[in-house]
């Protein structure tokens, strides 16, 4: 299961005091109390500026001021966006590697559904590699920014891209030893 928190950078943007986060924040925690330990480390979080009718609502919300919250919540999984911008690829990652708990799974963003693009197999790899430098292997997961919009309202990215994108991250890449 995964909660989509959209809401979450929104937050911040609406109230940059962190009140309404942290009720969000405690609000969640609420539900999740609901399923047993073995269950909250297979539910997700995911978290970006939104992603309706191909635009954002809180893209000029720092990263920085939602991640250390974040990771309060008392979920196993963290599905976070970091294509979209790349420049707070860097700085984003450092923040998580900041505040995960040895128990989180992060699962990165290496495709940008919004950005019409289509990334190559290379680099998504760079970007898996990228993010192994702040995250520990066996807590990395990959995964799309945000998703392709599923309300039919996306006509600037036709389906052939969409698939052509999914394809890239699902590409393996060889060991240099011709594999």
């Amino acid at each position: 299961m995964q909660v989509d928190f959209t809401e979450g950078r929104l937050a911040v943007k609406v109230d940059p005091s962190g009140h309404l986060l942290n009720s969000f924040i405690d609000l969640i925690n609420l539900a999740l109390t609901r399923f047993s330990p073995e269950e909250r480390r297979r539910i997700g979080v995911h978290t970006c500026p939104g992603n309706d009718l191909h635009s954002t609502h809180s893209a000029d919300v720092d990263y920085a001021e939602l991640l250390p919250s974040l990771f309060e919540l008392k979920a196993g999984n963290f599905l976070h966006r970091a294509r979209g911008a790349s420049r707070i690829a860097g700085a984003s990652l450092q923040i998580i590697r900041k505040h995960m708990r040895p128990d989180q799974r992060i699962f990165v963003g290496v495709i940008a559904p919004i950005n019409p693009n289509i990334e190559t197999p290379e680099e998504v790899r760079d970007r898996v590699l990228e993010a192994s430098e702040y995250i520990p292997v066996g807590q990395l997961g990959t995964t799309d920014d945000c998703g392709f919009s599923p309300f039919f309202d996306n006509t600037s990215l036709s389906r052939d891209t969409a698939f052509a994108k999914i394809q890239a991250r699902c590409a393996r890449h060889g060991n240099g030893r011709g594999n």
